[in-house]
């Protein structure tokens, strides 16, 4: 027809253009505001309660327009939410596994009923999870309550658990908390950020109307991420985890350290993730998932377009065919926009090649979707990119280059790689540090694929089986939790610089050797800790590639020869003040614990989750890397082979810190380890002061977790400072007496420290 604007199809595939949204309502979310006055209170032991005489923060919906206040919790608050919630875990906790399934179950079918709602309030707060999104969290987890009693014996729910998002973070990613950690039985208190607070109150009503017991799931909006530090202080509380941006992440760390209770982080925002795109891929299809990802307002992680240099002409040709025509992405300031400015023209200072899709806007909060040719892996703008629609490209000739760069970066939540080759997509998948990877697809996320926070993005696990272990801990009272405290007195700056005391080994001891290859002078100090740390990062990447049967073989080797040194462990034990039956039985233990260790090896395994997806998914379990260990002072060896065999069985390696009062086993042990077929530097024994150790382990970067037993100050320590760069952190506060001490000859140990050993990643490819 004349005239006609219409497009055809061929003009459509073209451009790539998509088609406008649709209008949307909010008039039932603005209704349900306007019955709570559009004031929200706090939800505490199943109802809805505005205080008086309290602040308020005002909540924005995702155009920056003010929606409505809530009501900032003070102390007072807090300690009348601990109360009902320590209340509400009592009952939920007694209820059988079958009914709380059933509760969860009823859950989805009052969303059903108010769907319109929670569609419209979700759209209205930008929280990012489809209804259809936490119907699937809700049907997962309720399975797994079902099935906890089944599949997962042996193990209990902490009690209360604390989570706490930043103002950034989706609701997805807090309801993925949530979910699980009411399914294991435990009560949670909701500490939400300015996004998800009104969300979280909605569901908090609707949950408890669907029978979840008061004071099994309450909300406490505050002003600021200080507020979950005051509800950790509690000692009602048993374990804090928290998603969100890193800043307020390690704010949270410091500001709890010393309270006596496990915090975990998932820093799931803001991180630098590579798309790799490799020759052989659709270069259409790529193009069209960069900027459907690239380019949005709001935006989790920032993604780093690498690119193999035989297609980038093409690459850059289509994207650039593909963004004219594209509107300028809002900001959230004017601040947002000079740091975007100021990339953009650091970036064409250095050589680089723009790729707009249109002329900046003389002002405001907003700037076009760019992509930043030829930039330096080292810029600051791809180092650290500025919150804003800025791609940088970087290009790669081989396989191996394409992995070194996607690893350049201090973060490691996801990546996205683009080939048609299934062999080079597994390859690289398997190569990449991060724990997620979508081939061909960008941000697929589903319950039952479990995520790993690789380096500064995590110390947990999310998802799967395996991310309900964090809500849970053994039934027996092998395992005691860290005693709740005061926080210390501390300069941390200070901590462990104190000169080392004199170590004192009875003559009666069987004698150190006086040549150690990869070890240590029982007077170690911080450069002992850089050198066995980079002995032991060189030679893990090779051991964690060998295959399970070989790694058996070796600590089968290292049992045997125990097994040889027996008399002489024997004597070391008793200078520690055990009679000579108790030692030799320690001795016995620790051969049969590391046969034990051998054995495991290849029982960690991944699968192949089912998603509600066309496709295909794989979990893998992965080492840590660099692992390390100050020993306790009970069971010396048998604490030593424990937690030593559970490291090397999944591939990592270990800086061993023996304990100070009694390092003669540890040393002895090491002529055991010379005598095995263990590479040089995978396992490091160094003896000295353990504060000094500790400080040194803590400051060290390569270092990805750390399992101490020692002081509260050391626990404290240890808290504050392994935040930046992050690492897991298992700790223990060994008490005068004895008292609370784990017990080494229980079985449930080595399960417990098994799943302490490994991370996971998930790696999606999609069939359709």
């Amino acid at each position: 027809m004349a005239g006609s604007t219409n497009k055809t199809v061929h003009d459509i595939f073209q451009s790539m253009e998509s088609g406008p949204a649709a209008a949307s309502s909010t008039s039932t979310a603005q209704a349900w505001l306007n019955n709570n006055s559009h004031l929200l209170g706090l939800f505490i032991d199943g109802k809805s309660d505005v205080p008086a005489n309290r602040p308020s923060r005002m909540l924005t919906d995702c155009k920056g327009t003010q929606l409505c206040s809530a009501v900032v919790a003070v102390e007072e608050d807090v300690s009348v939410c601990a109360s009902s919630s320590l209340s509400g875990f009592r009952t939920w906790s007694e209820l059988s596994c079958s009914q709380r399934a059933n509760v969860m179950l009823r859950m989805v079918g009052v969303l059903g009923q108010h769907g319109v709602c929670v569609s419209e309030m979700f759209d209205l707060c930008d929280a990012a999870c489809p209804p259809a999104s936490l119907v699937r969290l809700l049907q997962f987890y309720s399975s797994w309550a079902q099935l906890r009693g089944t599949l997962i014996p042996g193990w209990t729910p902490l009690g209360v658990v604390l989570v706490v998002v930043s103002d950034d973070c989706s609701l997805y990613n807090l309801m993925i908390k949530v979910l699980p950690a009411l399914a294991m039985g435990n009560s949670v208190i909701v500490v939400p950020g300015l996004r998800t607070a009104a969300p979280a109150l909605l569901l908090a009503q609707l949950f408890t109307a669907a029978g979840l017991p008061a004071g099994a799931l309450n909300v406490l909006t505050g002003s600021d991420p200080s507020l979950g530090a005051t509800v950790a202080a509690n000692p009602s509380i048993s374990y804090v985890t928290y998603s969100g941006n890193k800043q307020d992440g390690v704010t949270l760390c410091k500001a709890t350290a010393g309270f006596g209770v496990p915090v975990s982080v998932s820093s799931i925002l803001g991180a630098r993730c590579p798309f790799i795109v490799f020759e052989s891929s659709d270069i259409d299809s790529a193009v069209d998932a960069v900027i459907q990802s690239a380019f949005n307002k709001r935006r989790e992680v920032h993604w780093v377009l690498c690119v193999q240099e035989s297609v980038q002409d093409r690459l850059v040709s289509r994207l650039r065919l593909r963004m004219s025509g594209m509107k300028s992405v809002g900001l959230q300031s004017e601040e947002e926009r000079f740091l975007v400015e100021a990339a953009v023209q650091e970036a064409s200072s250095r050589g680089a090649t723009l790729v707009q899709s249109c002329a900046p806007p003389p002002s405001g909060a907003q700037y076009p979707p760019t992509v930043i040719c030829g930039a330096a892996p080292s810029s600051p703008f791809v180092v650290c990119p500025p919150p804003g629609p800025l791609l940088p490209l970087l290009t790669f000739r081989s396989n191996s280059e394409a992995v070194t760069l996607a690893n350049h970066s201090p973060h490691g939540q996801a990546a996205s790689i683009w080939t048609e080759e299934l062999t080079l997509a597994l390859e690289t998948a398997k190569s990449v540090c991060v724990g997620s990877v979508c081939v061909n697809s960008v941000s697929v996320s589903d319950p039952c694929l479990p995520v790993s926070g690789h380096k500064d993005s995590g110390s947990c696990t999310d998802g799967g089986a395996e991310g309900l272990y964090q809500f849970l801990r053994p039934s027996s009272s092998s395992s005691p939790p860290l005693p709740r405290s005061s926080r210390l007195s501390m300069d941390y700056s200070h901590f462990g610089s104190a000169a080392p005391p004199a170590i004192i080994i009875p003559d009666a001891s069987a004698s150190a050797p006086k040549s150690l290859p990869q070890l240590v002078c029982p007077d170690g100090g911080r450069k002992d800790v850089r050198n066995a740390v980079e002995a032991a990062a060189k030679v893990q990447p090779g051991w964690m590639k060998k295959s399970p049967s070989a790694r058996a073989q070796s600590l089968l080797s290292l049992a045997k020869g125990l097994e040889g040194k027996r008399r002489d462990l024997s004597s070391s034990i008793v200078q520690t003040g055990l009679s000579l039956d108790k030692a030799d039985e320690e001795v016995e233990l620790s051969i049969a614990r590391l046969s034990d260790w051998a054995a495991y090896c290849d029982k960690v395994q991944g699968g192949t989750p089912s998603l509600p997806l066309s496709g295909s998914a794989l979990s893998l379990p992965e080492a840590l890397g660099v692992v390390g260990v100050v020993l306790p002072d009970k069971n010396p060896l048998l604490s030593m082979v424990t937690l030593l065999g559970a490291a090397i069985a999944y591939g990592n390696a270990v800086i061993l810190i023996p304990s100070e009062k009694s390092p003669l086993p540890a040393l002895t042990f090491i002529q055991v380890l010379q005598a095995s077929d263990l590479p040089a530097g995978l396992v490091n024994v160094i003896t000295g002061s353990r504060d000094q150790l500790t400080a040194a382990l803590a400051n060290h970067s390569v270092i990805k977790a750390i399992w101490y037993w020692g002081s509260a100050e050391g626990v404290q320590f240890l808290q504050h400072s392994c935040s930046s760069p992050l690492k897991t952190l298992l700790l223990s506060s060994q008490q005068k007496g004895g008292k609370g001490a784990r017990d080494w000859t229980h079985p449930s140990v080595l399960e417990e420290m098994g799943r302490n050993a490994v991370q996971w990643k998930s790696v999606w490819i999609p069939t359709a």
